[in-house]
Protein backbone atom coordinates (compact mmCIF):
# COMPACT_ATOMS: atom_id res chain seq x y z
CA UNK A 1 0.00 0.00 0.00
CA UNK A 2 1.22 3.37 -0.76
CA UNK A 3 2.19 5.51 1.71
CA UNK A 4 0.35 8.70 1.93
CA UNK A 5 1.94 11.64 0.36
CA UNK A 6 2.43 15.20 2.36
CA UNK A 7 3.73 18.54 0.44
CA UNK A 8 4.86 20.89 3.74
CA UNK A 9 5.88 24.42 1.89
CA UNK A 10 7.69 26.84 4.38
CA UNK A 11 10.48 29.45 4.19
CA UNK A 12 12.41 28.65 7.06
CA UNK A 13 14.61 25.60 7.11
CA UNK A 14 13.98 25.45 10.97
CA UNK A 15 10.29 24.41 10.85
CA UNK A 16 10.80 22.50 7.70
CA UNK A 17 13.06 20.08 9.65
CA UNK A 18 11.11 19.93 12.73
CA UNK A 19 7.57 18.99 10.81
CA UNK A 20 9.58 16.27 8.32
CA UNK A 21 10.94 15.01 12.14
CA UNK A 22 7.91 14.58 13.79
CA UNK A 23 5.43 13.23 10.37
CA UNK A 24 8.41 10.81 8.38
CA UNK A 25 8.27 8.22 11.42
CA UNK A 26 4.52 8.06 11.26
CA UNK A 27 4.65 6.38 7.85
CA UNK A 28 3.98 9.68 5.54
CA UNK A 29 6.54 10.65 3.03
CA UNK A 30 7.28 14.22 3.08
CA UNK A 31 7.51 16.44 -0.08
CA UNK A 32 9.67 19.80 1.38
CA UNK A 33 9.47 22.94 -0.43
CA UNK A 34 10.57 26.79 0.44
CA UNK A 35 8.39 28.72 -1.70
CA UNK A 36 5.06 29.22 -2.76
CA UNK A 37 6.41 28.56 -6.47
CA UNK A 38 8.13 25.08 -5.82
CA UNK A 39 4.79 24.52 -3.73
CA UNK A 40 2.36 24.79 -6.76
CA UNK A 41 4.28 23.36 -8.99
CA UNK A 42 5.25 20.16 -6.67
CA UNK A 43 1.26 19.70 -6.04
CA UNK A 44 0.50 19.91 -9.51
CA UNK A 45 3.22 17.03 -10.84
CA UNK A 46 3.48 14.90 -7.28
CA UNK A 47 -0.49 14.93 -6.85
CA UNK A 48 0.12 14.83 -2.31
CA UNK A 49 -2.60 13.43 -0.34
CA UNK A 50 -2.40 16.80 2.31
CA UNK A 51 -0.48 20.10 2.50
CA UNK A 52 0.77 21.94 5.07
CA UNK A 53 1.59 25.47 4.30
CA UNK A 54 2.80 28.79 5.70
CA UNK A 55 1.48 31.79 5.04
CA UNK A 56 4.08 34.31 5.12
CA UNK A 57 6.68 32.89 2.41
CA UNK A 58 8.61 34.72 -0.55
CA UNK A 59 6.64 35.27 -3.68
CA UNK A 60 3.73 33.63 -2.98
CA UNK A 61 2.02 33.62 0.56
CA UNK A 62 0.11 30.78 1.69
CA UNK A 63 -3.10 32.17 1.05
CA UNK A 64 -1.85 32.05 -2.54
CA UNK A 65 -0.93 29.37 -3.16
CA UNK A 66 -3.84 27.70 -1.11
CA UNK A 67 -6.81 30.16 -3.42
CA UNK A 68 -5.14 28.80 -6.41
CA UNK A 69 -4.79 25.12 -5.44
CA UNK A 70 -8.40 25.26 -4.88
CA UNK A 71 -9.22 26.77 -7.87
CA UNK A 72 -7.49 23.89 -10.38
CA UNK A 73 -9.76 20.97 -11.18
CA UNK A 74 -7.24 18.16 -10.57
CA UNK A 75 -5.94 20.13 -6.57
CA UNK A 76 -9.32 21.19 -5.75
CA UNK A 77 -10.11 18.38 -3.12
CA UNK A 78 -7.18 18.63 -1.75
CA UNK A 79 -6.66 19.14 2.07
CA UNK A 80 -4.81 22.29 3.19
CA UNK A 81 -3.73 23.13 6.69
CA UNK A 82 -2.31 26.48 7.66
CA UNK A 83 0.65 25.96 10.21
CA UNK A 84 1.94 29.78 10.80
CA UNK A 85 2.84 32.17 13.95
CA UNK A 86 0.47 34.46 12.74
CA UNK A 87 -2.65 33.85 15.24
CA UNK A 88 -4.80 37.09 14.17
CA UNK A 89 -8.40 36.36 14.16
CA UNK A 90 -8.45 38.22 10.35
CA UNK A 91 -5.38 35.60 8.92
CA UNK A 92 -7.80 32.65 10.49
CA UNK A 93 -10.89 33.53 8.72
CA UNK A 94 -8.55 34.37 5.59
CA UNK A 95 -7.15 31.16 5.76
CA UNK A 96 -10.54 29.32 5.94
CA UNK A 97 -12.30 32.25 3.32
CA UNK A 98 -9.56 30.64 0.89
CA UNK A 99 -10.47 26.90 1.57
CA UNK A 100 -7.93 25.72 4.22
CA UNK A 101 -9.74 23.05 6.51
CA UNK A 102 -7.55 23.66 9.46
CA UNK A 103 -5.29 26.34 10.95
CA UNK A 104 -1.98 25.34 13.11
CA UNK A 105 -0.04 27.98 14.92
CA UNK A 106 3.33 28.36 15.40
CA UNK A 107 4.85 27.01 17.56
CA UNK A 108 2.60 23.52 17.56
CA UNK A 109 3.07 20.60 19.32
CA UNK A 110 4.79 17.27 17.77
CA UNK A 111 0.96 15.52 18.78
CA UNK A 112 -1.18 18.54 17.36
CA UNK A 113 0.12 17.98 14.27
CA UNK A 114 0.52 14.25 14.11
CA UNK A 115 -3.39 13.87 15.18
CA UNK A 116 -4.69 17.08 12.87
CA UNK A 117 -2.72 15.79 10.00
CA UNK A 118 -4.20 11.93 10.39
CA UNK A 119 -7.76 13.48 11.08
CA UNK A 120 -7.97 15.76 7.96
CA UNK A 121 -6.17 12.81 5.93
CA UNK A 122 -8.92 10.20 6.76
CA UNK A 123 -11.50 12.72 6.44
CA UNK A 124 -10.43 13.34 2.52
CA UNK A 125 -10.27 9.66 1.80
CA UNK A 126 -13.78 9.00 3.32
CA UNK A 127 -14.78 12.01 1.24
CA UNK A 128 -13.12 10.65 -1.90
CA UNK A 129 -14.59 7.17 -0.62
CA UNK A 130 -18.40 8.80 -0.27
CA UNK A 131 -17.86 10.39 -3.89
CA UNK A 132 -17.30 7.48 -5.40
CA UNK A 133 -19.72 5.61 -3.67
CA UNK A 134 -22.53 8.17 -4.85
CA UNK A 135 -21.16 7.97 -8.32
CA UNK A 136 -21.40 4.35 -8.29
CA UNK A 137 -25.19 4.60 -6.91
CA UNK A 138 -25.71 7.59 -9.56
CA UNK A 139 -24.80 5.10 -12.31
CA UNK A 140 -27.08 2.38 -10.76
CA UNK A 141 -29.83 4.95 -10.65
CA UNK A 142 -29.25 5.66 -13.72
CA UNK A 143 -28.87 2.16 -14.78
CA UNK A 144 -32.01 1.10 -13.13
CA UNK A 145 -33.96 3.66 -14.74
CA UNK A 146 -32.91 2.77 -17.93
CA UNK A 147 -33.73 -1.05 -16.99
CA UNK A 148 -37.22 0.03 -15.87
CA UNK A 149 -38.15 1.88 -18.95
CA UNK A 150 -36.50 -0.73 -21.09
CA UNK A 151 -38.99 -3.03 -18.81
CA UNK A 152 -42.00 -1.22 -19.63
CA UNK A 153 -41.35 -1.03 -23.22
CA UNK A 154 -41.05 -4.66 -23.08
CA UNK A 155 -44.17 -5.12 -20.74
CA UNK A 156 -45.67 -3.27 -23.50
CA UNK A 157 -43.95 -5.24 -26.66
CA UNK A 158 -45.26 -8.39 -24.24
CA UNK A 159 -48.97 -7.40 -24.08
CA UNK A 160 -49.15 -6.52 -27.62
CA UNK A 161 -47.12 -9.85 -28.29
CA UNK A 162 -49.53 -11.72 -26.06
CA UNK A 163 -52.49 -10.08 -28.21
CA UNK A 164 -50.85 -11.40 -31.45
CA UNK A 165 -50.14 -14.94 -30.13
CA UNK A 166 -53.75 -15.49 -29.18
CA UNK A 167 -54.90 -14.89 -32.49
CA UNK A 168 -52.05 -16.79 -34.34
CA UNK A 169 -51.88 -19.66 -31.03
CA UNK A 170 -55.67 -19.96 -30.80
CA UNK A 171 -58.61 -22.17 -32.08
CA UNK A 172 -58.23 -20.03 -35.46
CA UNK A 173 -54.64 -21.24 -35.99
CA UNK A 174 -56.41 -25.05 -36.52
CA UNK A 175 -57.48 -25.84 -40.50
CA UNK A 176 -59.89 -28.08 -41.13
CA UNK A 177 -63.43 -28.96 -40.22
CA UNK A 178 -63.28 -32.84 -39.83
CA UNK A 179 -65.03 -34.40 -36.99
CA UNK A 180 -61.23 -35.59 -35.34
CA UNK A 181 -60.19 -31.77 -35.50
CA UNK A 182 -64.07 -30.83 -34.49
CA UNK A 183 -63.28 -32.76 -31.44
CA UNK A 184 -59.60 -31.31 -30.32
CA UNK A 185 -61.55 -28.00 -30.79
CA UNK A 186 -63.89 -28.90 -28.42
CA UNK A 187 -61.47 -30.19 -25.70
CA UNK A 188 -59.39 -26.71 -26.12
CA UNK A 189 -62.66 -24.89 -25.48
CA UNK A 190 -63.99 -26.96 -22.76
CA UNK A 191 -60.82 -26.57 -21.08
CA UNK A 192 -60.64 -22.29 -21.53
CA UNK A 193 -62.03 -22.05 -17.81
CA UNK A 194 -59.98 -24.28 -16.30
CA UNK A 195 -56.40 -22.42 -16.54
CA UNK A 196 -55.09 -24.51 -13.52
CA UNK A 197 -55.81 -28.21 -14.87
CA UNK A 198 -52.98 -30.31 -15.77
CA UNK A 199 -53.42 -31.75 -19.66
CA UNK A 200 -51.76 -34.50 -21.36
CA UNK A 201 -51.70 -34.35 -25.29
CA UNK A 202 -51.15 -37.59 -27.20
CA UNK A 203 -50.71 -38.45 -30.75
CA UNK A 204 -48.34 -39.72 -33.33
CA UNK A 205 -45.50 -37.00 -34.18
CA UNK A 206 -46.36 -34.43 -36.69
CA UNK A 207 -49.73 -34.10 -35.34
CA UNK A 208 -49.67 -30.83 -34.11
CA UNK A 209 -49.59 -31.40 -30.28
CA UNK A 210 -47.71 -27.85 -30.06
CA UNK A 211 -50.44 -26.56 -31.71
CA UNK A 212 -52.39 -27.65 -29.05
CA UNK A 213 -51.16 -26.87 -26.09
CA UNK A 214 -50.09 -23.28 -27.25
CA UNK A 215 -53.85 -23.06 -27.78
CA UNK A 216 -54.64 -24.47 -24.35
CA UNK A 217 -52.54 -21.54 -23.07
CA UNK A 218 -53.37 -18.47 -25.25
CA UNK A 219 -57.24 -19.33 -25.01
CA UNK A 220 -57.11 -19.55 -20.91
CA UNK A 221 -56.81 -16.84 -18.67
CA UNK A 222 -53.15 -17.63 -18.62
CA UNK A 223 -52.21 -15.71 -21.90
CA UNK A 224 -50.80 -12.94 -20.61
CA UNK A 225 -48.52 -15.38 -18.82
CA UNK A 226 -45.26 -16.88 -20.16
CA UNK A 227 -45.29 -20.00 -22.54
CA UNK A 228 -42.13 -22.14 -22.13
CA UNK A 229 -41.72 -24.98 -24.22
CA UNK A 230 -39.02 -27.47 -23.06
CA UNK A 231 -38.32 -31.09 -25.06
CA UNK A 232 -37.35 -33.57 -22.40
CA UNK A 233 -35.28 -35.40 -24.58
CA UNK A 234 -33.32 -32.60 -25.42
CA UNK A 235 -32.38 -31.87 -22.25
CA UNK A 236 -28.79 -33.39 -20.68
CA UNK A 237 -28.82 -35.09 -17.78
CA UNK A 238 -26.09 -33.22 -15.63
CA UNK A 239 -28.24 -30.22 -16.00
CA UNK A 240 -31.93 -31.79 -15.66
CA UNK A 241 -32.51 -30.29 -11.74
CA UNK A 242 -30.75 -27.04 -13.20
CA UNK A 243 -33.01 -26.18 -16.34
CA UNK A 244 -35.86 -27.05 -14.57
CA UNK A 245 -35.68 -25.27 -11.12
CA UNK A 246 -32.77 -23.36 -11.05
CA UNK A 247 -29.56 -22.97 -9.13
CA UNK A 248 -27.79 -19.68 -6.95
CA UNK A 249 -24.37 -18.75 -8.09
CA UNK A 250 -21.61 -21.07 -6.89
CA UNK A 251 -23.92 -24.16 -6.08
CA UNK A 252 -21.74 -26.31 -8.78
CA UNK A 253 -18.82 -25.53 -11.49
CA UNK A 254 -19.43 -22.80 -13.89
CA UNK A 255 -22.24 -21.56 -11.67
CA UNK A 256 -21.33 -18.01 -11.98
CA UNK A 257 -24.91 -15.98 -11.29
CA UNK A 258 -28.29 -17.12 -10.11
CA UNK A 259 -30.50 -18.69 -12.31
CA UNK A 260 -33.81 -19.27 -12.87
CA UNK A 261 -35.09 -22.55 -13.93
CA UNK A 262 -37.86 -23.03 -16.53
CA UNK A 263 -40.61 -23.55 -13.32
CA UNK A 264 -39.73 -19.76 -12.74
CA UNK A 265 -39.49 -18.59 -15.99
CA UNK A 266 -43.04 -20.20 -16.91
CA UNK A 267 -44.37 -18.35 -13.17
CA UNK A 268 -48.36 -17.26 -13.94
CA UNK A 269 -48.62 -19.45 -17.56
CA UNK A 270 -48.01 -22.22 -18.61
CA UNK A 271 -44.55 -24.67 -19.47
CA UNK A 272 -45.26 -27.36 -22.00
CA UNK A 273 -43.02 -30.75 -21.62
CA UNK A 274 -42.98 -32.22 -24.90
CA UNK A 275 -42.12 -36.04 -25.20
CA UNK A 276 -42.67 -36.25 -21.08
CA UNK A 277 -42.28 -40.40 -21.99
CA UNK A 278 -38.30 -39.65 -22.16
CA UNK A 279 -37.92 -37.88 -19.24
CA UNK A 280 -35.34 -39.18 -16.96
CA UNK A 281 -36.71 -40.99 -14.03
CA UNK A 282 -34.81 -39.11 -11.58
CA UNK A 283 -36.48 -36.23 -12.27
CA UNK A 284 -39.93 -37.73 -12.88
CA UNK A 285 -39.80 -37.67 -8.82
CA UNK A 286 -38.87 -34.65 -8.82
CA UNK A 287 -41.52 -33.18 -11.12
CA UNK A 288 -44.04 -34.92 -9.01
CA UNK A 289 -43.23 -33.32 -6.01
CA UNK A 290 -43.68 -29.74 -7.56
CA UNK A 291 -47.00 -30.45 -9.16
CA UNK A 292 -48.35 -31.72 -5.77
CA UNK A 293 -47.41 -28.50 -3.40
CA UNK A 294 -46.25 -26.07 -6.20
CA UNK A 295 -42.72 -25.24 -4.57
CA UNK A 296 -39.26 -25.44 -6.45
CA UNK A 297 -35.59 -25.45 -4.67
CA UNK A 298 -33.13 -24.08 -6.79
CA UNK A 299 -30.23 -26.05 -6.77
CA UNK A 300 -27.72 -24.79 -3.91
CA UNK A 301 -30.55 -22.82 -2.27
CA UNK A 302 -32.16 -24.19 1.16
CA UNK A 303 -34.89 -22.21 0.44
CA UNK A 304 -37.93 -22.79 -1.39
CA UNK A 305 -40.76 -20.65 -3.27
CA UNK A 306 -44.03 -20.91 -4.73
CA UNK A 307 -44.57 -20.90 -8.54
CA UNK A 308 -47.97 -20.88 -10.12
CA UNK A 309 -47.50 -23.06 -13.16
CA UNK A 310 -49.83 -24.90 -15.47
CA UNK A 311 -48.21 -27.83 -17.28
CA UNK A 312 -49.11 -29.45 -20.16
CA UNK A 313 -47.15 -31.74 -21.68
CA UNK A 314 -46.88 -34.37 -24.95
CA UNK A 315 -46.05 -37.70 -25.80
CA UNK A 316 -46.30 -40.13 -28.52
CA UNK A 317 -45.35 -42.64 -26.53
CA UNK A 318 -47.58 -45.63 -24.63
CA UNK A 319 -47.21 -44.83 -21.57
CA UNK A 320 -49.67 -47.05 -20.30
CA UNK A 321 -46.53 -49.40 -22.11
CA UNK A 322 -43.62 -47.68 -19.87
CA UNK A 323 -46.07 -47.73 -16.86
CA UNK A 324 -45.76 -51.30 -16.91
CA UNK A 325 -42.48 -51.68 -17.82
CA UNK A 326 -41.74 -49.48 -14.85
CA UNK A 327 -40.36 -46.46 -17.14
CA UNK A 328 -42.50 -44.09 -16.10
CA UNK A 329 -44.26 -43.18 -12.86
CA UNK A 330 -48.07 -44.23 -12.34
CA UNK A 331 -48.43 -41.08 -9.65
CA UNK A 332 -47.00 -38.72 -12.03
CA UNK A 333 -49.35 -39.93 -14.90
CA UNK A 334 -51.91 -39.02 -12.94
CA UNK A 335 -50.82 -35.89 -11.70
CA UNK A 336 -49.89 -35.32 -15.82
CA UNK A 337 -53.07 -36.54 -17.39
CA UNK A 338 -56.17 -34.48 -15.34
CA UNK A 339 -57.54 -34.34 -18.79
CA UNK A 340 -56.53 -35.61 -21.62
CA UNK A 341 -56.56 -34.31 -25.42
CA UNK A 342 -55.42 -37.11 -28.29
CA UNK A 343 -54.25 -35.42 -31.98
CA UNK A 344 -55.54 -37.30 -34.72
CA UNK A 345 -52.98 -38.80 -37.49
CA UNK A 346 -53.07 -37.03 -40.77
CA UNK A 347 -54.59 -40.25 -42.31
CA UNK A 348 -58.05 -39.90 -39.97
CA UNK A 349 -58.72 -36.63 -41.28
CA UNK A 350 -58.10 -36.54 -45.17
CA UNK A 351 -61.04 -34.25 -45.44
CA UNK A 352 -59.10 -31.72 -44.73
CA UNK A 353 -56.28 -32.23 -46.57
CA UNK A 354 -57.22 -29.87 -49.34
CA UNK A 355 -57.57 -27.00 -47.08
CA UNK A 356 -54.20 -28.03 -45.14
CA UNK A 357 -52.42 -27.82 -48.85
CA UNK A 358 -53.94 -24.74 -50.00
CA UNK A 359 -52.97 -22.97 -46.29
CA UNK A 360 -49.43 -23.97 -46.53
CA UNK A 361 -48.97 -23.29 -50.36
CA UNK A 362 -50.45 -19.84 -48.76
CA UNK A 363 -47.97 -19.39 -45.86
CA UNK A 364 -45.13 -20.44 -47.81
CA UNK A 365 -45.68 -18.06 -50.65
CA UNK A 366 -46.06 -15.47 -48.53
CA UNK A 367 -42.54 -15.82 -46.53
CA UNK A 368 -41.26 -16.18 -50.54
CA UNK A 369 -43.12 -12.58 -51.66
CA UNK A 370 -44.86 -14.76 -54.69
CA UNK A 371 -48.75 -15.05 -54.81
CA UNK A 372 -49.88 -18.78 -53.92
CA UNK A 373 -50.13 -21.36 -56.86
CA UNK A 374 -53.11 -23.01 -57.47
CA UNK A 375 -52.73 -27.68 -57.02
CA UNK A 376 -53.38 -29.73 -60.05
CA UNK A 377 -56.57 -32.14 -59.36
CA UNK A 378 -54.04 -34.81 -60.01
CA UNK A 379 -51.16 -33.88 -57.58
CA UNK A 380 -54.18 -33.74 -55.00
CA UNK A 381 -55.27 -36.92 -55.88
CA UNK A 382 -51.55 -38.37 -55.28
CA UNK A 383 -51.53 -36.72 -51.75
CA UNK A 384 -54.84 -38.39 -51.19
CA UNK A 385 -53.68 -41.57 -51.59
CA UNK A 386 -50.28 -40.82 -49.49
CA UNK A 387 -50.27 -42.27 -45.87
CA UNK A 388 -48.19 -39.24 -44.44
CA UNK A 389 -46.11 -40.87 -41.82
CA UNK A 390 -44.76 -38.26 -40.94
CA UNK A 391 -48.53 -36.10 -40.24
CA UNK A 392 -48.89 -32.52 -40.73
CA UNK A 393 -45.49 -31.73 -40.26
CA UNK A 394 -44.36 -34.23 -43.28
CA UNK A 395 -46.94 -31.95 -45.07
CA UNK A 396 -45.68 -28.75 -44.58
CA UNK A 397 -42.29 -30.37 -46.08
CA UNK A 398 -43.87 -31.26 -49.00
CA UNK A 399 -46.16 -28.38 -49.45
CA UNK A 400 -42.80 -26.41 -49.15
CA UNK A 401 -40.88 -28.17 -51.24
CA UNK A 402 -43.59 -28.65 -54.10
CA UNK A 403 -43.05 -24.35 -54.51
CA UNK A 404 -39.78 -24.51 -54.72
CA UNK A 405 -39.88 -27.06 -57.49
CA UNK A 406 -42.98 -25.43 -59.24
CA UNK A 407 -41.23 -22.32 -59.47
CA UNK A 408 -44.85 -20.57 -57.93
CA UNK A 409 -46.85 -22.03 -60.75
CA UNK A 410 -49.33 -24.56 -60.47
CA UNK A 411 -48.46 -27.71 -58.09
CA UNK A 412 -48.60 -31.00 -60.17
CA UNK A 413 -47.64 -34.34 -59.21
CA UNK A 414 -43.73 -34.04 -60.48
CA UNK A 415 -43.46 -31.47 -57.58
CA UNK A 416 -44.59 -33.69 -54.95
CA UNK A 417 -41.67 -35.81 -53.15
CA UNK A 418 -43.23 -38.19 -51.28
CA UNK A 419 -41.19 -40.43 -49.18
CA UNK A 420 -42.88 -43.60 -48.34
CA UNK A 421 -42.80 -47.52 -48.49
CA UNK A 422 -42.38 -49.04 -51.69
CA UNK A 423 -45.83 -50.61 -51.21
CA UNK A 424 -47.33 -47.89 -50.18
CA UNK A 425 -46.24 -46.06 -53.24
CA UNK A 426 -47.54 -48.02 -55.77
CA UNK A 427 -50.72 -46.92 -55.31
CA UNK A 428 -49.29 -43.05 -54.67
CA UNK A 429 -49.64 -42.07 -58.31
CA UNK A 430 -46.38 -39.77 -60.04
CA UNK A 431 -45.29 -39.30 -56.80
CA UNK A 432 -41.25 -40.46 -56.30
CA UNK A 433 -41.51 -43.45 -53.36
CA UNK A 434 -38.79 -43.66 -50.91
CA UNK A 435 -38.24 -46.84 -52.99
CA UNK A 436 -37.59 -45.29 -56.00
CA UNK A 437 -34.46 -43.21 -54.00
CA UNK A 438 -33.22 -45.39 -51.94
CA UNK A 439 -29.80 -47.39 -52.42
CA UNK A 440 -30.33 -50.61 -53.11
CA UNK A 441 -27.17 -51.66 -50.87
CA UNK A 442 -27.24 -50.83 -47.21
CA UNK A 443 -23.32 -50.14 -47.17
CA UNK A 444 -22.09 -46.61 -48.11
CA UNK A 445 -20.56 -46.43 -51.94
CA UNK A 446 -17.05 -45.40 -52.16
CA UNK A 447 -17.98 -42.73 -54.79
CA UNK A 448 -18.06 -39.72 -53.31
CA UNK A 449 -21.24 -38.20 -54.61
CA UNK A 450 -22.87 -41.41 -54.71
CA UNK A 451 -22.04 -41.74 -50.76
CA UNK A 452 -23.47 -38.45 -50.37
CA UNK A 453 -26.99 -39.30 -52.01
CA UNK A 454 -26.81 -42.61 -49.92
CA UNK A 455 -26.79 -40.47 -46.38
CA UNK A 456 -29.34 -37.80 -47.57
CA UNK A 457 -31.42 -41.15 -48.93
CA UNK A 458 -31.17 -42.43 -45.45
CA UNK A 459 -31.87 -39.34 -43.40
CA UNK A 460 -35.30 -38.49 -45.28
CA UNK A 461 -36.31 -41.99 -44.70
CA UNK A 462 -35.57 -41.94 -40.88
CA UNK A 463 -37.26 -37.99 -40.48
CA UNK A 464 -40.35 -39.30 -42.58
CA UNK A 465 -39.47 -37.40 -45.60
CA UNK A 466 -38.62 -33.83 -43.45
CA UNK A 467 -35.97 -31.86 -44.88
CA UNK A 468 -35.45 -29.52 -42.04
CA UNK A 469 -35.15 -32.58 -40.05
CA UNK A 470 -32.57 -34.52 -42.23
CA UNK A 471 -30.38 -31.32 -42.83
CA UNK A 472 -29.97 -31.11 -38.83
CA UNK A 473 -29.02 -34.77 -38.97
CA UNK A 474 -27.01 -34.24 -41.48
CA UNK A 475 -25.61 -30.80 -40.44
CA UNK A 476 -25.54 -29.37 -43.64
CA UNK A 477 -27.89 -26.50 -45.50
CA UNK A 478 -31.81 -27.72 -46.55
CA UNK A 479 -30.49 -26.07 -49.72
CA UNK A 480 -28.09 -28.82 -50.24
CA UNK A 481 -30.27 -31.75 -49.73
CA UNK A 482 -32.93 -30.19 -52.40
CA UNK A 483 -29.91 -30.09 -55.00
CA UNK A 484 -29.70 -33.87 -54.36
CA UNK A 485 -33.33 -34.86 -53.93
CA UNK A 486 -33.86 -36.74 -57.37
CA UNK A 487 -36.40 -34.67 -60.12
CA UNK A 488 -38.96 -36.54 -61.94
CA UNK A 489 -39.62 -35.32 -65.67
CA UNK A 490 -42.69 -33.86 -66.32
Amino acid sequence: MNRPRILIADDTPASLSLLSSVLEPQGYEILAVSSGKDALKIAERAKPDLVLLDVMMPGHDGFHVCRTLKAEEATRELPVIFITSRNDTESVLNGFRVGAVDYILKPFHAEEVITRVATHLKISRLTRELQQRNAELEKEMTRRKEVEVAHDKASQRLSSLASREAQRWGLEGFVGGSKHLKHVLNDIERLRKFAKTSVLITGESGTGKELVARALHYQSARADGPFIPVNCVAVPAELLESLFFGHMKGSFTGATADRKGYFELADGGTLFLDEIGDMPAALQAKLLRVLEDGEITPVGSTKSHRVDVRVVSATNADLTAKIASGDFRQDLYYRLARYTVETPPLRERREDLPLLCAHFLKVFAMEMGMAAPALDETAMAVLSRHSFPGNIRELKNVMERALILSGGKTVLPQHLQLFESASTSASAGKGPSSAAIKPQADSVPLNLDDAEHTLICRALEQTGGNVTEAARLLNVNRSRIYRRMPKTNA
